[in-house]
């Protein structure tokens, strides 16, 4: 029998447990075909995130500091910058233990600080056309503050004194903090988005359910003869939208 170690030891121990119960449940066979499916399924994970992060390095920030800038350049930049993220990526791991104990749960808690403002851009970005770029800016930059503060808060709960609100913030779940935190980005996106200038048409062309037609006569001539579709799509963007609700109520009571 396999002797579970306490939590906060927990999270250096999944993997082993992982590897223990394929090694004494599977046959050699499908043993061999699990553990080659994980690894492939971590090298894509790794891969894409790495090529992802070098090329907004690359493309949004260096290119256009540096426009002259040649592709042996630009090549030479996102290697840079990948090796960099790898090197970052390694000094965190000493980290991750203190925010979960079990891999999953630090996934799934990270990510809550990040997603809630894109979410909430996105979500509102396409319903209304009166949303502008500087309500979407303010809402990420205030996520990402907000986020931010609440992971440097539960690395260091156990230095808060155990009580006042600094600490129930630091202890909050991390799905009622990014319910919490999705609430504030939209609000500062609406509170931004109507005491400034509201985008042109010609910005709008193509982003919104609103201006879905814009900017292709072919878009748009399908928008206008088959209103169904149209409507079917939003009906199940609600139906997909209320059973999301329904499976957090059953499963959170």
């Amino acid at each position: 029998m396999i002797r579970r170690p306490p939590r906060s030891t927990l999270f250096p121990y999944t993997t082993l447990f992982r590897s223990t119960l394929i090694r004494e449940l599977l046959p050699p066979g499908l043993r061999g075909l699990v553990v080659a499916g994980f690894l492939a399924a971590l090298m894509s994970s790794l891969s894409s995130v790495f090529n992802s992060c070098s090329t907004v390095v690359t493309w949004d920030i260096y290119k256009k500091l540096h426009p002259e800038a040649t592709e042996r350049r630009l090549v030479l930049v996102g290697q840079v910058s990948t090796a960099v993220l790898v090197v970052l990526g390694l000094l965190w791991i000493p980290l991750m233990k203190h925010i979960a104990g079990q891999l999953y749960v630090y996934l799934q808690s990270v990510q809550s600080y990040i997603a809630p403002p894109i979410a909430a851009v996105f979500l509102f970005g396409l319903c209304w056309k009166r949303l502008n770029a500087k309500g979407a800016m303010t809402a990420l930059l205030a996520g990402f503050v907000l986020g931010a503060g609440r992971l440097i808060l539960e690395l260091n709960r156990n230095h808060l004194g155990g009580q006042g609100i600094v600490y129930q913030i630091a202890t909050m779940n991390f799905l009622h903090f990014a319910i919490l935190l999705f609430v504030i980005c939209s609000a500062l996106l609406f509170a931004v988005s109507l005491v400034t200038p509201p985008p042109s048409e010609a910005q709008l062309a193509g982003l919104t359910f609103q201006t879905a037609g814009a900017g292709s006569a072919a878009a748009e001539e399908r928008v206008k003869s088959d209103p169904a579709s149209r409507s079917l799509q939003i009906l199940l963007s609600i139906l997909l939208v209320a059973s999301v609700g329904l499976v957090w109520w059953y499963f959170s009571g």
